[in-house]
């Protein structure tokens, strides 16, 4: 873990750390990473996605899962398997498995204190809000307090705070991200990175670069709303990448800038 404190600035800003339903393997150290980092006095905060275990449970109860555009359909009966698995199953599991390796966290959701308000723009998408505000105070207490929040991307409706609404987990932890002021962003995912038309992880690439490879459709799917977080964040973030949480130390190379694809302004 050599070289981790020369990659953050001395004020110990946050760390967010974005992980996907597919991002951990059998080989990852994601979590032990994360408890070094937060002993190494560097705050981290997670925000986490669920697609895998949320499209399983949606099987089961036999209601069917669509896409557009890598974002999933939220409708009135899936919202609550959605809102179940992931602020219950997928949530407490994180937290669980970062205890037992000796950190201190904390699982919330968007709704939390109303850390992120929501509204829908795209109502082909159904229930499905895009991020229009987030009040960091809770997660910048925890972080006082020496905790890791967990944070579980549904979210207060803007509209009517008593509903909630289903909210792409990318744009929730640039959001979030953005508003803490976080030295760097990493989505941790099931690929090496943002690929080029052979399968190559490309190393560093523009916004510009971006959306040429998202028109070509190079960049497609999933992968589109990472990218396209990555790009919102820049403004307020010191860096931001895509790496493969599969992999034995990828957090620790990520902040190294030798894991995956980094993000940088033009």
């Amino acid at each position: 873990m050599q070289g981790w404190e020369n990659n953050v600035t001395e004020k110990h800003q946050p760390v967010v750390i974005k992980i996907g339903g597919n991002a951990l393997g059998p080989n990852d150290t994601t979590f032990e990473d994360c408890v070094e980092l937060q002993k190494r006095g560097i705050p981290i905060v997670i925000v986490h996605g669920g697609g895998p275990t949320i499209t399983q449970w949606l099987d089961k109860q036999g209601v069917e899962t669509m896409f557009v555009e890598g974002r999933r359909v939220t409708s009135e009966e899936s919202l609550e398997i959605v809102t179940a698995v992931l602020c219950g199953l997928v949530n407490k599991k994180l937290v669980a498995l970062i205890n037992a390796r000796g950190g201190r966290a904390v699982g919330i959701s968007g709704v939390d204190a109303t850390l992120v308000k929501a509204d829908i723009r795209d109502s082909a998408l159904g229930l499905v809000g895009e991020v229009e505000s987030v009040d960091s105070s809770l997660i910048q207490h925890l972080l006082d307090g020496g905790y890791i929040p967990v944070v579980s991307p549904v979210s207060s409706n803007a509209r009517a705070f008593e509903a909630t609404l289903n909210v792409n987990a990318d744009t929730v932890a640039a959001a979030v991200a953005g508003t803490l002021g976080a030295e760097r962003l990493v989505f941790l995912t099931d690929v090496p990175g943002v690929l080029d038309e052979e399968g190559t992880p490309i190393g560093v690439l523009t916004p510009s670069q971006v959306r040429t490879l998202i028109g070509s459709e190079v960049i497609s799917g999933g992968m589109i709303p990472k990218v396209e977080a990555c790009i919102d964040a820049l403004s307020y973030v010191g860096k931001a990448q895509i790496a493969d949480g599969r992999e034995t130390g990828v957090l620790r190379h990520a902040l190294d800038d030798q894991a995956g694809s980094l993000i940088v302004g033009e």
